[in-house]
């Protein structure tokens, strides 16, 4: 090898090393956040005591929501895989027939007086949390657009970037009709598809990646 030869296969050598710690520079470990989503217009007003992890019963009501019963299990994490502990998870949905518990929801579906709809809960010490809640229903957005089956979600913590987004199922034949999921990046909607881990009842996995602020 010649002098010139090794100089540059030293300069080369330490560029590699120093590059990965540049600011800015994205290890091949680093996870994309979640996209966020709107937020709809039916993010509940009307406040109610029970907001916890099972929504398909209501404290004080011997019956339960309508519906097929499904177990969602997430976490929170960083964008470099770091669990977060304490973030505020709350979500909201439409029940088994496609309506919210909403006063401008127009949908003539029935309202479900046992479904809880809405639950606030903190992620745990992994990140991880957990809920009980039903399948939620299609519903129509416009006479053109059926929207299908979603949950609202919205994250937070001191230290983050909040986000807001939607958790899609997978299977669903409105997913490639759905105009605000067909409107990200196939790599996008990946990341808001839960996927399917267990069957009785149907157990859906659901990561959630905040970015930093």
């Amino acid at each position: 090898m010649t002098d010139k030869s090794k100089r540059e296969f030293i300069k080369t050598g330490l560029l590699g090393c120093l590059l990965p710690a540049l600011p800015g520079r994205l290890s091949a470990n680093t996870l994309l956040p979640t996209p966020s989503e709107v937020e709809g217009p039916f993010y509940p007003v009307v406040q109610q005591k029970d907001k916890d992890f099972d929504l398909t019963r209501i404290n004080g009501r011997s019956e339960t929501a309508a519906g097929d019963v499904i177990v969602i299990e997430g976490q929170v994490v960083d964008t470099n895989s770091n669990p977060i502990e304490d973030a505020i998870v709350d979500l909201w949905q439409a029940n088994a027939y496609g309506r919210y518990r909403h006063p401008r929801d127009p949908n003539k579906a029935p309202l479900d007086p046992n479904f809880q709809g809405w639950a606030i809960v903190p992620s745990g010490t992994n990140g991880e949390f957990k809920f009980k809640t039903i399948m939620p229903g299609a519903y129509p957005a416009s006479r053109d657009w059926i929207r299908p089956p979603h949950i609202h979600f919205k994250i937070s913590k001191p230290g983050y970037e909040k986000l807001t987004t939607q958790m899609y199922f997978p299977g669903q034949k409105l997913n490639r009709h759905d105009l605000l999921l067909m409107g990200k990046t196939r790599e996008e909607q990946e990341l808001m598809i839960a996927k399917l881990i267990g069957n009785e009842p149907p157990t859906f996995r659901y990561k959630v990646v905040l970015s930093k602020n």
